[in-house]
């Protein structure tokens, strides 16, 4: 935060930076291909865009041979050098590369999309940045299990199982069994980025955090009063109610028991995955009736 605070400005506000950097942070965990930049801020810039396309020299720390192959690293801390792990050289290029597009939103959304190529990404990001303008904050980790612990539920590891309607497919989620409008809640810091129909999941529901997870709740039977896209929320926040919607055109219900079919998706800067819930919903689970037994 202390680096973040300290390279913005009016028109350049810290959840900005922040967002960027967090998006950074969470691509490094999760692929290969990119290394853990070590430092306090997880920006990298590629060699091309520090150095120069031309420059021989990928590691070169020199203005005036980096300013001659038209690279564009700078010099943040005054020593005289552009040096890639040094923080505030990475700070200073990053931000007086987003100047120039005059930043606010629509500037530094253009700026994104300039740098990163990709829509998703862009995404990512501004939904990074509207979270942490929500909150005022860079702690946002805690979780909520989906389902209040006071309600009976039951649920088991399904990921992997087969399914037939619809075509042959795999059951990318975890299936919670409950009664009809037992209460969902969002897991989650996140942004509401999708909610209506969806002849599989019936009235579903898409929450992204800033861990580049997208968080799919389905089969509900209705939704909170007033709830919208777009919305921010915390965890804990009642976003509908357990149903049994789906399998069919807009308003089937009834093909199986009522029950919250919970997905976890991961983007990684190029394609966004399913992976199995379970674990978070079994550790979620243990956390909440901890705090309830104390």
């Amino acid at each position: 935060m202390e680096y973040y605070i300290k390279y913005s400005s009016d028109v350049l506000p810290w959840y900005y930076l922040a967002a960027i950097d967090q998006f950074e942070r969470n691509i490094q965990e999760v692929r290969n291909d990119i290394p853990k930049r070590e430092g306090a801020v997880a920006i990298q810039f590629s060699d091309d865009y520090w150095t120069g396309v031309l420059n021989p020299l990928l590691d070169d720390t020199n203005l005036n041979s980096i300013a001659f192959f038209n690279g564009r690293g700078l010099d943040g801390n005054q020593d005289g050098i552009a040096d890639r792990k040094n923080d505030d050289d990475v700070m200073f290029t990053l931000t007086e590369y987003l100047m120039q597009f005059g930043v606010m939103e629509k500037g530094f959304e253009k700026a994104l999309k300039k740098y990163y190529q990709r829509d998703e990404t862009v995404k990512q990001i501004m939904t990074n940045a509207e979270i942490y303008k929500e909150f005022e904050t860079l702690n946002l980790d805690a979780r909520a299990f989906p389902l209040a612990i006071n309600h009976n539920y039951s649920y088991r590891s399904t990921w992997g199982d087969s399914r037939g309607w619809g075509g042959r497919r795999m059951h990318e989620g975890t299936d919670l069994f409950a009664s009809y409008s037992v209460p969902v809640k969002s897991t989650t810091f996140g942004k509401v980025e999708v909610m209506g129909w969806n002849d599989y999941g019936g009235w579903r529901i898409g929450i992204r955090d800033v861990n580049n997870t997208y968080h799919y709740y389905a089969h509900l039977s209705g939704y909170t009063k007033d709830l919208k896209e777009g919305d921010i929320l915390e965890p804990g926040t009642i976003i509908g109610y357990v149903g049994s919607s789906g399998y069919g055109k807009e308003g089937t219900s009834g093909k199986f028991p009522p029950h919250l079919h919970y997905g976890m998706y991961k983007y990684n800067g190029r394609v966004e995955w399913a992976y199995d819930p379970f674990p978070s919903l079994k550790r979620w689970e243990r956390e909440e009736q901890s705090k309830k037994n104390k």
